[in-house]
């Protein structure tokens, strides 16, 4: 451990940090943004003596001890108007030094050179290649199939999974063009899920496996749907032979819903078609095909890979399959691109690998193709293709030059046989995750009102002399209900309080005062009508609602179990664990490590199961850290869930620190040894055995899982800190 104090000039105040190495760079960034405010991903932080950027911790070390923070986003506002314009479509992105950029230049020079010696001037074989797709990505214009394929989509489903998804975010009250972009996410992620696909196909007859025995004759039923290769597989059982038709056609795919990548791609941009978006089939000439569609939301077209269930991840396929890719072309309704720069860092080695035809041969058939598509667009629209042409290869080229995505590990191929991944040379991590974490906030103030809400309903069943059992079956109708409701389309929901031989309709009606609060905390009233019959609708926008239901659904499932081991109902039983009140939320999160995109780190605190944190590399030691919002908190004790799966994953040791001056130096609050998870959700409770100390960053210290040996990766279900109660 080395130590070192910093002063920090930011704007007219300067702080004094103490730095740890053991602790890093980003604990560093925190402590700043705790001081300052400054997000970590917009702090510019220099070294006064020599004008040196801080970006590591090799940085901090080789400066003296004054510094002076910036902010990005208003040092970009200071800058020149012009100067603002060269730059803006860079901000943010980190870009190649200079020398790099030299080198890259003169390597892409020589294999150019290199290219006129071994590539051909005729562009036949690359045209004869793409020329297909041509019309192939016209049958995304029908109506028909667009409406066929928009039949199958629970549309409902999927908007209410955007909207939370946004609201997850701290976006309420989202544009269209917000709207859209998380629609087409979810898109993509139903499509994963409904898709099947085949290895081999299943026995039509059995069920059986089956093996391969090459190829048959098509039938005028399967050519009428453009499957001119039909894979023959026998049946390892019953002999029997069965028929795999590769179809080209989208609408039949909207019916099998299987295939491999040429059908997921083919059948899903279908779909983004269907939905309005701009798509592009994109093929890759080293045998794979996936999806872009334009996001005005990023102001770019985005990849989307349908198999993988990745978007917006252009690199996959050469850092993370360690693809030798040569070209990528974009094939859409107006137009064909040559989009291989935007999957690659290693320009000048891919030129090295495209010989099919010259450079110059390959620019002029693209834009032959592309006049051609768009041979009957007005002047209006030309414009506007053109001016977007212009931009994305301005963008192409800055891709080429970024740095993104560098602490990003993309993992190998997920789709297809292991042994065929294998062979293609495909197979690698099983992951997508980050070493370095943006601070998050967490949007989980619905899950605190939720757990307070249920102190009026308990402190009335002991006001009314309730006895544990007959609790548990008000709380069971209080379940029925909100489960009832999840099942009703987000915007239309309404469903009633049943009473039952147990609970009848008298005491479910002097109860309903109790339910007040809980039923706000989910956006929720009640109404009661002349029949005495209680409906529960609700109270505004439905999105709140949406966030909120599954969490009730899981804290009351855990109510129900804490009541019914209850035997003595009374006010003295009303206690933590079986009350959670004064749970701290709405705090900045930040973490050594996370899964992406569903193993972030404030999946930690969102109370639900659905979701958890997972640290990649967290096995054998990580941590999270939550900074308070508002006022320093005393922490009085906390609650670990263990997650859905891998008990392995489980936290057995770790630390828990309080600091009261933003992480400069750290309170241990308590420690724990050898714990352990028996099921799957179980919610360990745990009290701090060092109280009185007032801190505004709490961070958990994981110092080793339930078993290290065969297992890299840490998770946890969630994490619930309760403040003292003032």
């Amino acid at each position: 451990m080395v130590a070192r104090k910093f002063l920090v000039r930011h704007d007219d105040s300067t702080f004094t940090v103490d730095y740890d190495t053991d602790d890093g760079f980003e604990v560093f960034q925190l402590q700043l943004f705790s001081l300052t405010s400054i997000p970590p991903d917009e702090q510019k932080i220099v070294g006064e003596d020599n004008d040196r950027i801080v970006s590591d911790d090799s940085d901090l070390s080789a400066v003296s001890e004054k510094l002076q923070l910036l902010s990005i986003t208003a040092d970009e506002a200071r800058k020149p108007e012009k100067q603002e314009e060269s730059t803006s479509s860079t901000t943010g992105a980190s870009v190649m030094s200079d020398e790099e950029l030299a080198r890259m230049l003169q390597a892409e020079e020589e294999a150019l050179m290199l290219q006129q010696y071994i590539a051909s001037d005729n562009s036949r074989e690359f045209e004869q290649k793409v020329r297909p797709y041509i019309s192939q990505v016209l049958l995304y214009e029908d109506p028909a199939r667009q409406e066929a394929a928009r039949k199958t989509v629970p549309v409902d489903n999927l908007e209410e999974k955007a909207f939370v998804s946004l609201a997850k975010e701290g976006n309420l009250k989202p544009s269209k063009i917000e709207q859209d972009h998380a629609f087409l996410l979810q898109l993509l992620f139903w499509f994963k899920k409904s898709f099947s696909w085949v290895n081999a196909p299943p026995c039509d007859g059995c069920g059986n496996e089956t093996t391969g025995q090459g190829m048959g004759d098509a039938l005028p039923s399967e050519i009428q749907y453009g499957a001119t290769r039909i894979e023959l597989y026998r049946c390892n059982s019953c002999s029997r032979v069965t028929r795999f038709p590769r179809y080209n056609d989208p609408l039949k795919l909207v019916e099998t819903r299987k295939g491999r990548c040429g059908e997921w791609a083919n059948c899903f941009t279908l779909y983004c078609r269907a939905f309005g978006y701009d798509s592009r089939l994109v093929l890759d000439f080293t045998d794979h095909v996936w999806t872009e569609c334009y996001s005005e939301a990023l102001g770019r077209w985005m990849h989307l890979d349908p198999c993988e269930s990745i978007h917006d991840r252009p690199l996959l396929y050469e850092k993370g399959w360690n693809k030798k890719l040569n070209y990528v072309i974009a094939i859409a309704k107006d137009g064909v691109y040559d989009v291989t720069k935007r999957y690659t860092r290693n320009w000048n080695e891919i030129l090295s690998r495209r010989t099919i035809t010259t450079e110059s041969s390959l620019m002029s058939v693209l834009t032959s193709m592309t006049k051609e598509c768009r041979r009957n667009c007005t002047s209006q629209v030309l414009s506007v293709l053109e001016e977007r042409d212009k931009i994305e290869r301005e963008a192409l080229e800055r891709d080429l030059l970024s740095t993104d995505d560098a602490q990003i590990s993309l993992p190998g191929r997920q789709s297809g046989d292991k042994q065929w991944r294998i062979a293609r040379s495909e197979f690698g991590t099983d992951s997508l995750n980050s070493s370095t974490c943006e601070v998050r906030i967490c949007r989980d103030e619905h899950v605190t009102k939720i757990y307070n809400a249920f102190s009026s309903i308990l402190h009335k069943f002991v006001e009314d002399s309730l006895i544990a059992s007959k609790g548990v079956e008000v709380l069971k109708i209080l379940r029925a209900t909100v489960v009832d409701l999840k099942k009703l389309p987000y915007k239309k929901r309404r469903a009633s309080l049943k009473s039952n031989s147990i609970v009848g309709t008298s005491l479910l009606h002097r109860l309903l005062p109790s339910f007040k609060e809980f039923l706000i905390a989910l956006s929720l009233k009640s109404e009661l009508d002349s029949n005495g019959t209680v409906t529960v609708c609700l109270a505004g926008d439905p999105v709140p609602t949406a966030l909120a239901l599954p969490v009730a659904l899981h804290a009351l499932d855990e109510l129900i179990s804490d009541l019914s081991k209850c035997d003595n109902l009374c006010k003295g039983s009303l206690t933590f664990p079986l009350l959670r009140l004064n749970r701290i939320c709405s705090g900045a999160v930040l973490a050594s490590g996370e899964e992406l995109p569903f193993g972030i780190a404030t999946a930690a605190f969102d109370g639900t199961r659905m979701s958890k944190w997972e640290e990649p590399n967290g096995a054998k030691g990580c941590w999270i850290m939550y900074k308070v919002s508002g006022n320093m908190q005393e922490l009085v004790s906390y609650e670990l869930m263990s997650a859905n799966d891998a008990p392995e994953r489980d936290p057995m040791d770790w630390v828990v620190e309080g600091s009261n001056d933003g992480g400069s130096n750290w309170h241990v609050l308590d420690e724990r040894r050898s714990q352990m998870f028996d099921k799957r959700f179980q919610r360990n409770t745990y009290n701090v055995k060092s109280t009185g100390f007032l801190s505004n960053i709490f961070r958990f210290r994981f110092l080793a899982v339930r078993d290290s040996g065969t297992n890299s990766r840490l998770q946890v279900g969630s994490i619930d800190l309760y403040a003292k109660q003032s």
